[in-house]
């Protein structure tokens, strides 16, 4: 055991796992005896490097370049997406796509380049690549975007999975984003970022990387256009990025750089170019479009680990309805289960749940129910002895049952890239629809296993069936989440056909948000947190995950009345709005702390309520186009450089900007604006950007603002749809888009489309549709006149 294995079982014993005392270093000791049977050693390698170009192949939408030592393969797709792989890789099978390859575009043509390269020119991009292998990305216009230099693979000798290199060049000017979940972002600085989702096992800081969902996929914005880069191998790899300096001198880069090592899987990757919202659209229509949440989702959540009794759930529903506090969803921790057994209930401290569940539904709040995919491993459990009827649980190479350390004691895990297993998985969550639950949130699915030292998660040599090409946990652990998402959202699909799944998870992989969407996992209480919450929303918006917010309030410790109430402003502006904390933290029901702030939260919590029509457009429009519903300021102006470094401020969909306040004491903020007239929604007064305003921010509020022209649907006070539109500036004229959400069922409700145009000191508002324009389906306030 090395210094490092001391410092992680300190970590376990001080984050409460310590309970379960000499179990976490039984296994952490198992898990190294059961890789060290199990894992290939690693001896003598072999480099290789593309070589020259030797022969081509046109074929549709693009062709295989054959070098000396391996081959490309470059094919261009009728919706803009460039896919390339190397050594006959091709984009099936993946964990990411969804519906198969999109058809090669027709009019994409293979030619030669200067130099003896060759290139694939498209509509929306063309794609050069060198004699020796580079690959570039270009705009039509010439301008290149990225420059992919030869790789390099690293073979064993005796046989054997190869691990591989790639670096790249981008412009001086460029800014990286995504990589999933990062605390540190939104804007990715220069550092080194690790793809293995990852428990840390204690409340994470911004600087604690990597956290539980992490995503080879990049998002770069530069002055000459934005496009996205996904590395489609789902093995544990570090991404070094460096962004380049614009007239730097010596020992400086002119260019920013990027260098991917994986540790194996095929060297593929997809790239779409253009602006944010058709880069984004294209990633949509490649992995999935995102899960659309019940409109009950949409509001407020409280959680907390530590509930303990029906008696306590019913007090805490009590205090919100006594103090005229919207609550719509209330969430059960691991504390309700029976000696913390997946799928069980406490009968002593819940022996009715289902009652409970009817009376809360019954007064418009939701039940939702944790789910952990690790199953205590004792006979007699009825989901461990389904499990081993269906051969449901990961084994390790010489075929034992593999074990690990969770709540609930030694447990065993699903192989959820087994479709048997998945579909097994699916059908226990009827279980709980019979106690009530309406959602499902999905915790520890890295998967996480309580060790001493070493590694938090399964063996690397445990045996996966990845979908019947078999495989181990190396190639397993990043989509482990993933294929559990899954195996919920299909079962949930046939148990319950009428209504949507609502589900999120901590952990998961490229395409997640197909199945449901995610949480920031156990945020550090401080004010370094409430920065964090906001990165990793926006972060995941770039990836293609809309639906995701923070614990509010912090996971662990008391966060001061201030700090509560500030992070509860910015969590009722993000798209999971949701109270949480752990057994030993403090409270977070808003009357807890004073008067004072209970009165701030309520007005919070109202606002909340009345842009809820605004938010169900948001999730749908995210559905069809797969547009964040919060998004950085610089989405529809990447060209603004400015606004591509502010990471305080953000958009909610198209008509709001959001300045939350992230430190103390501050009762005024500076606001980076957009190009345009800004009101803000409290005082009216107008604000002209491009630029930077000061702008009031008392302790009851945080500055939010709208855009000049903007349609904003909200909900009455007698829950009727109403659109308030902000006048736009003379001269100008303004719209938006609205989406009447037509219940928590299928239904795909119409888009109505409305343009706002200024006549005199008149504004007038048109619904235009495929016979004309007509007078709005609702009433109209306008605002911004005075």
């Amino acid at each position: 055991m090395d210094g490092r294995d001391l410092v992680r079982s300190v970590r376990v014993v001080g984050s409460g796992r310590g309970a379960l005392g000499l179990r976490t270093v039984r296994a952490a000791w198992r898990r190294r005896r059961i890789d060290a049977a199990g894992l290939p050693r690693r001896g003598a390698e072999r480099a290789r490097v593309p070589g020259q170009v030797e022969s081509v192949e046109p074929g549709p939408g693009g062709g295989v370049i054959r070098f000396s030592r391996s081959e490309l393969r470059i094919t261009v797709t009728v919706n803009g997406a460039v896919f390339w792989g190397w050594d006959g890789s091709g984009p099936q099978p993946s964990y990411a796509l969804t519906g198969g390859c999109p058809e090669p575009d027709p009019r994409a043509v293979l030619e030669p380049d200067k130099d003896g390269g060759w290139r694939v020119v498209a509509e929306r991009v063309t794609v050069v690549v060198s004699r020796h292998g580079a690959v570039e990305v270009c705009t039509p216009g010439g301008v290149t975007l990225r420059r992919d230099l030869p790789p390099r693979w690293w073979e064993p000798v005796d046989g054997g999975t190869a691990r591989w290199m790639q670096r790249s060049e981008v412009a001086a000017d460029a800014r990286f984003f995504g990589l999933g979940g990062r605390a540190s972002g939104p804007r990715l600085r220069d550092g080194t970022y690790r793809l293995w989702n990852t428990d840390p096992g204690r409340a994470f800081a911004p600087d604690d990387d990597p956290l539980y969902l992490t995503m080879p996929v990049q998002l770069v914005v530069a002055d000459a256009g934005t496009h996205l880069l996904f590395h489609d191998t789902t093995w544990d790899g570090t991404v070094v990025l460096r962004e380049g300096e614009e007239g730097a001198g010596s020992g400086h880069d002119q260019v920013g750089r990027c260098e991917v090592r994986m540790d194996g899987g095929p060297l593929r990757c997809w790239v779409m170019v253009g602006t944010p919202a058709r880069v984004l659209q294209t990633w949509a229509s490649l992995t999935g479009a995102p899960a659309l949440p019940p409109a009950w989702a949409l509001g407020h959540h409280h959680a907390r680990w530590g509930f303990g009794s029906e008696q306590e759930v019913r007090r805490i529903v009590a205090g919100y309805q006594e103090r005229d506090l919207p609550l719509d969803a209330v969430h059960l921790d691991i504390d309700h289960y029976d000696d913390h057994q997946v799928f069980t209930v406490d009968r002593e401290r819940f022996p009715k749940l289902p009652v409970l569940a009817e009376e809360l539904r019954r007064s418009g709040v939701r039940l939702v129910s944790i789910v952990d995919p690790a199953v205590k491993a004792a006979p007699g459990n009825s989901v461990y002895d389904g499990g081993a009827a269906v051969d449901a649980f990961v084994r390790d190479a010489s075929g034992r049952t593999v074990l690990g350390v969770v709540w609930a004691g030694e447990s065993v895990y699903p192989d959820f890239t087994h479709a048997r297993v998945r579909s097994w998985w699916g059908g226990l969550y009827e279980e709980r629809l019979g106690q009530g639950f309406s959602g499902f949130w999905h915790d520890m699915n890295e998967p996480t296993s309580f060790h001493a030292f070493g590694e938090p998660t399964l063996p690397r040599s445990a045996r996966h069936a990845l979908e019947g090409r078999g495989g181990d946990h190396r190639e397993a652990h990043n989509v482990y989440a993933l294929c559990m998402a899954r195996a919920a959202y299909e079962g949930l699909r046939e148990l319950a056909p009428q209504e949507r799944p609502f589900l999120f998870t901590r952990s998961g992989w490229a395409g997640v948000q197909r199945y449901g969407g995610t949480w920031s996992g156990d945020v550090a209480t401080g004010w370094p947190g409430l920065r964090a919450s906001l990165s990793l929303v926006l972060g995941l918006g770039l990836c293609g995950v809309p639906y995701s917010g923070p614990d509010v309030g912090g996971f662990d410790g008391s966060p001061s009345p201030e700090l509560y109430l500030r992070w509860f402003q910015l969590g009722s502006y993000l798209p999971l709005f949701r109270t949480h904390a752990s057994l030993r933290a403090g409270r977070r029901e808003p009357w807890e702390f004073g008067p004072e702030v209970l009165e701030h939260a309520r007005v919070a919590l109202l606002e909340r309520r009345r842009l809820l029509p605004y938010f169900v457009t948001l999730a749908h429009l995210a559905r069809r186009t797969g547009a964040p519903y919060v998004r950085p300021l610089w989405w529809g102006a990447p060209e603004d450089r400015s606004l591509r470094d502010c990471e305080d401020t953000f958009l909610l969909g198209d008509g709001l900007l959001v300045a939350p306040v992230l430190e103390p004491g501050a009762d005024r903020r500076a606001v980076r604006l957009p190009r345009g007239r800004w009101y803000d929604t409290v005082t009216e007064q107008a604000y002209e950007g491009p630029g930077q305003v000061l702008v009031d921010a008392p302790l009851s509020r945080i500055p939010v603002l709208a855009r000049a022209g903007a349609v904003v649907p909200v909900r009455r006070a007698d829950g009727g749809l109403e659109l308030e539109v902000w006048a736009p500036a003379r001269g100008r004229t303004g719209g938006g888009l609205v989406v009447p959400d037509a219940g928590d069922g299928w239904d795909e409700p119409e888009i109505e489309r409305y343009v706002v145009r200024r006549q005199g000191r008149q504004v007038v508002v048109t619904r235009e549709g495929e016979d004309g324009a007509s007078e709005p389906s609702c009433p109209v306030r306008v605002r911004g006149l005075g």
